[in-house]
C-alpha cells in the first residue's frame, strides 16, 4: 500500500509533513527519509486508535489565480 504525503523543510532544520489522507496529524525528521519513517510510524499509530478520524479521500486539482 502507498499513502501520500505532504511535507515541507522546517525553519529551524529539518521535515515536517502529514500523511493526505490524515492532515490533522503531523510529524517531523531530520531527513526526507526519516520523515517517512515517522510517517509509516504515524500511520501505524493512527490505525492502533478506533477514536481517530475517518480519513479524509485525497483530491488534487490546479486553481488559476490571476496576476
Amino acid at each position: 500500500m502507498q499513502l501520500s504525503y505532504t511535507c515541507w523543510e522546517a525553519k529551524e532544520g529539518g521535515y515536517v509533513g502529514y500523511l493526505n489522507q490524515y492532515p490533522d496529524y503531523w510529524t517531523q525528521g531530520d531527513s526526507i527519509e526519516e520523515l517517512e519513517k515517522m510517517l509509516i510510524s504515524l500511520y501505524g499509530d493512527i490505525m492502533q486508535f478506533d477514536d481517530i478520524q475517518s480519513p479524509v479521500p485525497e483530491h488534487t486539482g490546479l486553481v488559476a489565480i490571476p496576476v
